[in-house]
């Protein structure tokens, strides 16, 4: 099985146009954020005539950079992943939150490029663009920039020039504030020297920049405040590129801190001028569950704004921005045709979709679509899930708090150390597995909860032969796990809080997937696990 070939088929397709990433339209009145439900962080966006492109982070896991495209900017269509091959992205020992860091798209003279930044093992930020006449890809090789910092952006000026903004010059010890340098686009080379363009609005963590020009001034739009309870989006103006910058009376823009909105966090964002001139800003944001825990992470939204000729852009007027927009896109139709299913099934009797992930960068020969017709064979690997390594496992982000995951798993372990089943992670420190082993010769269902120091197996029930169905289902408190034998009905082994499994907890940027995986735990496995179908259903 190639992990760069990835499709989707017909049904699955209509589907995630249609349904998984407009889960909350309301037609006639507009829509409901999130637009990306789920792990899907830090947009970025563009507009190519009447087409949108977006994408977003994606930290240690491999593809990288999901690419999306839309006509209405609510219904998304994932068209590929811009990272993926292992020259692109290496991701050899990335820990948990490190790896891509937000990307930013823009088009030029009909190219796309998409800028980002890597964080490696040892904390340096490394900075690069790579570049494409068709989004779907191929992508190009990397072209480096000398300049550190996260969150690049890439701005055109009226004269030709190019110019490269990140949130600090050389090191990672320089403070937090928005640096610029011009560059030779073709090699990526500077052309001037690093400078302080901006130190924010006053907020901290000051990142995320992305540079415009409307009506003689360029104006600067940041994220502040830390992507949590406090983040916040502030905005800068000059008649110059290289500054000084003029903060924003209303400023921040955009921020839910210190409210009760159903959406918390809302941050880091771009801006795009629809077709028909009005502007919209997409923007990250999280759903807390219970207790202020939020577990699915951080989001995709959309949101309008009035921005008059020489004046500051006010970001949704109308208010509202968690609930329903009354402004509607340009080219959101009042009818759409309705979903096939609430259903998503891969049955791994075709080149997998381009939803799944693996972490970090895979060995291609422990996948395999071929060796038995209709399955997903996985070779369990030395690696385990708690390596900073690539164990063998493909997953899916987890984007709705009520939703079942289930799978029909084949796996017959002869050794103590050989496991196989599916995993609720948040990374390898925190996760829940349902798996099959091996105990005293005797193949045993297990349910275990890692959660960074503890570990422990919270139940085990011997099995007889025969392939198994291993499902989950979750809701915003809890997830329930279940085991079904070939004849026998869906038995309940235990049920594990969300909480635990939430950022608040174990820190960092990303969300909940679910995975299917094989492992040795040090060694190779003996025998192969072999998948037959996964589902997924929201609830």
């Amino acid at each position: 099985m190639s992990y760069i070939n990835v499709t989707i088929d017909i049904k699955q397709r209509l589907f995630l146009l249609f349904t998984l990433t407009a889960t909350y339209v309301s037609f006639g009145q507009g829509y409901e954020n999130p637009i990306l439900p789920g792990f899907y962080p830090d947009p970025s966006i563009c507009r190519v005539g009447d087409d949108y492109y977006l994408v977003n982070s994606s930290f240690e896991y491999f593809p990288g950079v999901p690419i999306w495209h839309s006509n209405d900017m609510v219904h998304w269509e994932q068209i590929g992943n811009v990272l993926n091959r292992p020259s692109q992205l290496p991701l050899f020992n990335c820990k948990p939150s490190n790896g891509i860091y937000a990307p930013t798209i823009r088009y030029h003279k009909g190219v796309f490029y998409m800028v980002v930044t890597l964080v490696n093992e040892n904390k340096a930020y490394q900075n690069f663009y790579v570049t494409t006449t068709n989004p779907s890809g191929p992508w190009s090789e990397p072209i480096k920039v000398d300049q550190s910092g996260i969150d690049p952006s890439l701005f055109w000026d009226d004269d030709g020039k190019v110019y490269f903004q990140s949130n600090r010059a050389t090191k990672s010890s320089d403070p937090r504030a928005i640096y610029q340098s011009e560059i030779d686009l073709n090699t990526g080379k500077r052309l001037s020297e690093i400078k302080n363009l901006w130190n924010g609005s006053g907020g901290s963590y000051v990142e995320g920049p992305h540079l415009y020009k409307k009506d003689g001034y360029y104006y600067l739009l940041t994220a502040e405040g830390g992507t949590s309870y406090g983040h916040t989006v502030a905005i800068g103006r000059s008649k110059s590129v290289w500054g000084p910058f003029e903060s924003c009376p209303h400023n921040p823009i955009l921020t839910n801190r210190m409210s009760y909105s159903k959406l918390q966090g809302t941050g880091h964002a771009d801006i795009v001028q629809a077709k028909d001139g009005s502007w919209w800003m997409v923007h990250l944001a999280f759903r807390p569950a219970v207790d202020g825990i939020h577990f699915i992470g951080r989001e995709t939204c959309l949101t309008p704004i009035e921005w008059k000729t020489g004046e500051w852009p006010i970001v949704n007027a109308n208010g509202q921005s968690d609930i329903l927009i009354t402004k509607t896109p340009p080219n959101l139709k009042s009818e759409l045709p309705k979903p096939f299913s609430q259903l998503i099934s891969t049955d791994f009797d075709q080149p997998i979709g381009f939803e799944w992930l693996y972490l970090r960068n895979p060995v291609p020969s422990n996948y395999s679509l071929n060796e038995r017709s209709g399955y997903l064979r996985l070779k369990g690997a030395a690696a385990s899930l708690y390596d900073l390594d690539s164990p063998t496992m493909i997953a899916r982000r987890q984007q709705h708090f009520n939703f079942q995951a289930s799978t029909k798993m084949d796996f017959n372990p002869k050794q103590i150390n050989e496991e196989a089943g599916l995993t609720i992670m948040m990374d390898n420190r925190f996760h829940y597995d349902l798996y099959i082993s091996q105990v005293n010769g005797k193949r045993v269902v297990n349910l275990r909860y890692t959660l960074d120091a503890i570990n422990q197996v919270m139940r085990q029930i011997p099995l007889p032969d025969g392939a198994i169905d291993l499902m989950v289902h979750g809701d915003k408190k809890m997830y329930s796990f279940y085991y079904k034998t070939s004849n026998g009905t869906p038995m309940e082994i235990g049920k594990l809080n969300t909480r635990f499994l939430g950022t608040e907890v174990s820190g960092g940027y990303n969300g909940v997937i679910i995975g299917l995986y094989a492992t040795g735990n040090g060694i190779s496995a003996s025998v192969n696990a072999d998948f037959d179908w996964f589902k997924y259903q929201p609830e």
